[in-house]
């Protein structure tokens, strides 16, 4: 069916305040998200944290089993950590590297993720190589297949990249792996939230994500998927007692499910804000929402493309939520800074952020407008407009 859209902007407070263009940085909470932390704050605030944490028990549990729904996923399989960043780099730092070991990535990959890539090259000799793209943009499945050897020990790319409306094709990557008994990480960074994700459809050994982006839930929270085959090949970075027990003087046990790259602390009142995030979009439809904001974005390219010396830079043969953009004679931070001046959120990407497709596309800053499904036509129609009226146009 398709979505209300009327009901979801009426649950969504910002709705009334801004035009809100930026759900692949933060994405504007539902009512009942916003409540679900609230409440939980309150009520730490009330009889104390601890205690609130005993009272809530089946809530904060309740967030296992929704994130797990969400990605086709068991409940044992689900780490919750504080972002996607940590719940990258507990996979990866986990993973059993060493000197000569290949690790294959791909053109359109995240800072973050690449950063970790080199700091384990220079710290052990692993070596890193790009995957190149195919004619449409996204990561060459051929190309992947064609540079695997015994040495490979990592495939780690991203679903969808954060400059670009692309979609690589994580499943045909998947298979790909599984063929070559060759571990897969994937950074769900960006697209969960936004399109449906099934590990099991996949086939992905780790997975990443955040729960501020298109799942609406609040910052400070995030995911990590191991798949239970996978679990005892890892070794997590670092262990607590709730990751681990001691069990005498001189040994401890680590847990048998995911929750070893979990730590003791965290936020409950984000966590079953989370969950709510979570029961929220799977009560609309994961394929209801990637097609209402799959729709929005190629409206929104559409009408950018009709501007006179504006760029649309986004490849793929399948798109998603991001669009990204620039406009001749105007640098994107005047661009924002115009939009913002009219209460429309967008954010910029910098080549420092994707430096591998950034430096290769020879692209400058761009605009990134990233449309959820509480968006309207109209509120496309408001950024198109400013563009337009940009001085010297």
């Amino acid at each position: 069916m398709p979505l209300d859209v009327e009901r979801a902007r009426a649950e969504t407070p910002g709705c009334r305040t801004v035009t809100h263009l930026n759900n692949a940085g933060a994405a504007l909470a539902p009512s009942p998200v916003l409540e679900a932390v609230i409440d939980h704050l309150r009520l730490e605030a009330t009889i104390g944290g601890y205690e609130a944490a005993a009272a809530r028990g089946e809530a904060t549990e309740h967030a296992y089993d929704a994130v797990a729904a969400l990605l086709g996923a068991r409940r044992e399989e689900i780490a919750l950590v504080e972002n996607a960043t940590r719940a990258w780099d507990m996979a990866f730092y986990a993973l059993p590297l060493r000197a000569g070991d290949r690790i294959l990535t791909s053109t359109s990959e995240y800072a973050s993720n690449v950063i970790a890539f080199l700091q384990l090259a220079r710290r052990t000799g692993v070596q890193v190589e790009v995957v190149p793209d195919d004619s449409d943009g996204q990561l060459d499945v051929d190309a992947l297949r064609g540079l695997l050897d015994e040495r490979v020990k990592l495939i780690a790319v991203n679903h969808v990249p954060t400059h670009n409306g692309l979609v690589n094709p994580a499943a045909e990557i998947g298979k790909v792996a599984t063929q070559a008994g060759v571990p897969y990480l994937l950074d769900a960074c960006q697209s969960v939230g936004q399109l449906p994700v099934d590990v099991r459809e996949i086939g992905c050994d780790l997975l990443s994500a955040t729960g501020r982006k298109f799942l609406r839930g609040p910052r400070g929270t995030g995911f990590l998927y191991v798949s239970a085959p996978f679990l005892e090949r890892l070794d997590p970075p670092f262990l607590d007692l709730y990751a681990a027990e001691w069990t005498a003087p001189d040994s401890y046990t680590m847990r048998p499910d995911a929750r070893r790259f979990e730590s003791w602390e965290s936020s409950l009142a984000c966590r079953i804000g989370l969950a709510a995030a979570v029961d929220y979009a799977l009560a609309l439809g994961l394929e209801a929402i990637e097609e209402r904001v799959t729709a929005l974005a190629a409206e929104l390219r559409e009408r950018l493309r009709a501007i006179p010396g504006v760029s649309v830079h986004d490849r793929g043969a399948r798109q998603c939520g991001i669009v990204t953009f620039s406009v001749a004679g105007h640098p994107a931070g005047e661009v924002a800074e115009a939009l913002a001046a009219r209460k429309i959120n967008v954010s910029l990407s910098a080549p420092e952020a994707a430096r591998y497709d950034f430096e290769r596309r020879g692209l400058p800053v761009l605009v990134r407008a990233s449309p959820h499904y509480y968006n309207t036509g109209d509120e496309l129609a408001a950024l198109c407009q400013v563009v337009e009226r940009l001085p010297g146009r």
